[in-house]
Formats: structure tokens, C-alpha cells, sequence
């Protein structure tokens, strides 16, 4: 039975089956020091996304993605996406994205414009990208930038004041920053809930991107794949492979 417009809207299903294939990236750079495995070497992006064009696959961003699925077409594409917007994307991820003619979508934090990663209580200090480091993001072609919140924190556990803070409010900023609305929103840690999940909607986000949220899976909770500096080809390829056994999407989240 094919699945209705409104249907499609909601689940980010169209007329493909189950959520797209999405991969979440943090930081490229030096991986000496990564207890939380969030980075991943140059030379490791490069391979990942030369085993993606050797698939026949293309990388692109995700509001471009559903877009594509949403007519029914994409069997070809798959999702990339950078968590925390540290300034190493414009400095070494964006150049790879460039040679692969890739796009990808950039979450970053206008919370803490030109600070660090000081959320994470180990590891090295990492610094974010500035306001004109997201312009420049912004301004590349097939870039998009969307929210993860102003500053990083477990949204299930702020208060209505502090959730709409991070939601609705990150949202306007970026859009003031950039020019551009912002259509995606990522959940700082991969964690939510429904009242989560229902106040990233109610703020005007076209999607959401999660990373296992189960039984919520749904346009603006999707599903993602981590993807560090361990995953060789064949992991990829695995990885890939397996994606059709994740949870399918359901509606009324």
C-alpha cells in the first residue's frame, strides 16, 4: 500500500521503506586523544567517503535528503551529519566534502559561539566554530546548518523555561546568523522523550535526528549511525547492510 503525502511528512518514509541511512560524525582531526570516540582522522573521512562513492552512494545533508525521499526518490543517498559544530569542519571536513562533491548537515550550538567542547568532563578541550565560522559553513554549497540546542545539555531533564530556551530560541538565533531558516534539530546526547521530541515540532523544525530513539522513531526523531575512526570499508559495509533491521518509523510521535 503506498504511504499518503501526510503520512510521508510525518514517518521521512515516502514511498522508501523505513528511515534513511544516516551517518553522525563529531570532530575530524587528530584521534591521540578520544575517549568518547567523537573524532575521526582525515584520512579515515577520506576513505569512508571514497568506499560511499565506490558504493554509488552520495552523501548529502538532510533536509536535501528527505526532500528527495519525500519524492520518492534518494535510494542512492545517505545522510551525513556533524554533531557540536567544532571548527575543524570548515578546516578539514568541509575540503573532503568539497573533493566528493558531498553535502552534509552541520548542528552546531549558538550558545557557546567560539567556546569549546566543555561538556565533556574528559578529553581535550575542542574549539567550536565562531559566528563567521558557521557564515562560512552556511554559505558552502550543499551545507546545511541546523540546531543542537544553545549548549549542549540532556533536554529530558530541563525545565519548560530551559527546554524552549534550547530549542525554540537556538533555532531563531541560527536563523538570524545565517539568513536562512533552520529546518533541523539534533538531540544533545541522543537523549529524549516525547515531550522532547513534541517541543522540537512545535518549534517549527522540519526533522530531528536522534541516534536509537526506539519506539519515538519518527520524522523528528531519526535514527543515526555513528561513524568514528574505527569503521574500515568492511564496517561500513556492514553497517550499511544492517540498516534495514533498525526499528521502521511510527506514526503519531
Amino acid at each position: 500500500m503506498p504511504v499518503s503525502a501526510d503520512s510521508s511528512r510525518r514517518t521521512g518514509t515516502s514511498s522508501l521503506e523505513g528511515p534513511p541511512w544516516v551517518a553522525m560524525y563529531h570532530s575530524v582531526g587528530d584521534t591521540s586523544d578520544d575517549p568518547y570516540r567523537i573524532t575521526v582522522s582525515p584520512d579515515r573521512l577520506d576513505q569512508q567517503f571514497g568506499w560511499l562513492r565506490r558504493r554509488g552512494l552520495r552523501g548529502m545533508g538532510m533536509a536535501d535528503l528527505l526532500a528527495a525521499r519525500a519524492r520518492g526518490e534518494g535510494r542512492d543517498l545517505v545522510g551525513l551529519t556533524f554533531d557540536d559544530g567544532y571548527a575543524d569542519f570548515v578546516e578539514t571536513a568541509l575540503p573532503l566534502l568539497r573533493r566528493y562533491g558531498f553535502g552534509a548537515t552541520l548542528f552546531v550550538l549558538p550558545g557557546r559561539l567560539g567556546g569549546e567542547n566543555g561538556w565533556d568532563p574528559l578529553g581535550p578541550r575542542k574549539p567550536l566554530l565562531s559566528r563567521q565560522g558557521i557564515r562560512v559553513a552556511a554559505a558552502s554549497e550543499g551545507v546545511e546548518v541546523g540546531s543542537h540546542g544553545l549548549t549542549h545539555v540532556d533536554l529530558t531533564r530541563a525545565d519548560d523555561a530551559l527546554l524552549h530556551a534550547e530549542v525554540a530560541e537556538s533555532r531563531a538565533l541560527l536563523a538570524e546568523l545565517t539568513g536562512a531558516p533552520v529546518e533541523g534539530f539534533c538531540y544533545p546526547y541522543g537523549t529524549l522523550d516525547a515531550r522532547v521530541v513534541s517541543a522540537v515540532r512545535d518549534a517549527g523544525y522540519g526533522y530531528g535526528c536522534a541516534i536509537d530513539p526506539g519506539p519515538l522513531t519518527c520524522l523528528h526523531a531519526l535514527p543515526r549511525l555513528h561513524v568514528g575512526e574505527s569503521d574500515t570499508p568492511v564496517r561500513m559495509l556492514l553497517k550499511h547492510k544492517l540498516h534495514r533491521l533498525r526499528r521502521r518509523p511510527v506514526e503519531g510521535v
